[in-house]
């Protein structure tokens, strides 16, 4: 990471420093004294909690210097009206500084998978850092920015929100060279009023984009697809359904454990092999493979890359455990990858249990998609357990689409739906575990494989 003083600071984010710490130097940030590393700049944030109180502790676990609104004695500061703002207006400069380009990645559903697979075929010819996890807020970006090494060539960025502006905030700081829409779903509806809107707001990106960038999108997606010719930006497409795509995949064969499938990329074929399961992961693949094309992978590091890929932490994870089939996709859920899971489930052998959360901001499509999902359940999986205020909604869908009273039971409190399978796993069972990252699913599988 390079080292920024606090004067250099100062100056991007409009703050003031102390003429006696303005050759002080720093190497990342961070608003969080457990993780704070020594020599970076602890940021107090004002929300539930005061930065402002830790600023002591965070002196004394070897913080550089504070981001503040005011100073708690005397020590290195950067003094600022908003250091929220501030922390992405020091990020905005230190990403100028450095001159790495970046590629922007944001869609409803699968932009983190995309995103590391981005990464994972850029590594094959560059320098490339990454948002780690789910860092993709205007807090999150802005300290991963300020964590990346001078010598960065790309710096791949994940792009999350939930509101209007969100997008074009993070894209002013971001000033995205490639930017990657994976998909316009139904996820954050509840706040943005419709398909359209969500639509409107992940364009927000192009905000912080210059005339010469390049803007990949997802041409299976109709919302997407209708922004053809509508740009002054340059488009390309990539999917799996829409031969017009500049990036296409077809002939996809799955199996347990891998997909393989024939790409074509810019007038270019080659077969590629991904050991994962479930077709949404091809889409996210093609976007890879468009990005590292764009900026001069050849095919055979594509290859490579994609072949050996690995999920992160969370997202369809599959193991065994207790004489049964685990897949542990607990990262999130929308309806879109709710359905995604619940195909990869209904494509393996043994008796197949659905453990399904609820799927948080939907708004008024909140009843409905419960629904939708619990008919799909029906038709996937043997057993449906599902915890939440909706899941009765899932459980009605299910049992109108035939499934039996006795295997489709909802369950208001965690301690509840655990213990139910306990009682119902047997071995040789698959069960699916997935819900919104607010239901905290994994705390049910916890106690499942603790209490067997």
């Amino acid at each position: 990471m390079g080292t920024i003083t606090l004067g250099q600071a100062a100056q991007w984010c409009g703050g003031y420093v102390e003429p006696k710490y303005a050759d002080i130097t720093f190497l990342g940030a961070s608003n969080d004294t457990r993780k704070l590393q020594p020599g970076q700049l602890f940021v107090a944030l004002v929300g539930e909690r005061d930065g402002h109180d830790f600023i002591p502790a965070a002196l004394g676990n070897g913080a550089a210097a504070v981001l503040c609104t005011r100073t708690v004695g005397d020590h290195p500061a950067i003094v600022v009206e908003d250091t929220r703002k501030a922390l992405g207006d020091i990020a905005r400069g230190e990403r100028l500084r450095i001159g790495m380009k970046v590629v922007g990645v944001t869609g409803s559903v699968g932009k983190s998978t995309t995103k590391e697979m981005i990464c994972a075929v850029l590594s094959e010819n560059y320098r490339v850092r990454k948002t780690p996890e789910n860092h993709n807020n205007d807090i999150g970006m802005p300290m991963a920015i300020l964590a990346m090494p001078e010598d960065t060539q790309i710096a791949v960025l994940e792009m999350g929100m939930n509101h209007f502006r969100e997008i074009a905030y993070l894209a002013s700081i971001a000033q995205p060279d490639i930017a990657v829409i994976t998909n316009i779903g139904t996820m954050h509806i509840e706040h943005l009023g419709s398909r359209q809107g969500i639509l409107q707001a992940k364009l927000e990106i192009l905000e912080g984009m210059g005339t010469e960038g390049k803007l990949l999108l997802n041409g299976d997606d109709t919302l997407l697809w209708n922004l053809h010719g509508q740009q002054k930006i340059e488009l390309a497409y990539f999917g799996v359904e829409n031969p017009q795509c500049a990036y296409l995949a077809k002939n996809i064969q799955q199996s347990p454990g891998n997909i393989h499938f024939d790409a074509e990329a810019k007038g270019k074929a080659f077969g590629v092999d991904l050991e994962l399961e479930g077709m949404h992961y091809v889409i996210d693949a093609m976007a890879a493979i468009g990005v590292g094309t764009e900026l001069g992978v050849p095919e055979e590091k594509l290859q490579r890359a994609l072949l050996s890929f690995q999920n992160m932490a969370g997202r369809q994870e599959i193991f065994e455990a207790k004489g049964c089939t685990i897949i542990k996709d607990c990262y999130n859920a929308g309806p879109e990858s709710m359905t995604a899971a619940l195909s990869v489930l209904g494509n393996k052998t043994g008796r197949r249990v659905a453990v399904l959360g609820d799927m948080l901001e939907l708004g008024v499509c909140t009843q409905a998609e419960h629904y939708r999902v619990g008919r799909i359940a029906a038709e996937k999986a043997d057993v449906v357990l599902a915890y939440g205020p909706n899941s009765s909604r899932v459980i009605s869908g299910a049992l109108t689409g035939g499934m039996s009273p006795a295997m489709a039971k909802c369950f208001e409190k965690r301690e509840d739906i655990a213990e139910a399978m306990i009682r119902v796993v047997r071995p040789g069972d698959v069960i699916l575990v997935k819900g919104s990252r607010g239901m905290r699913m994994e705390l049910i599988l916890d106690q499942f494989l603790k209490d067997t």
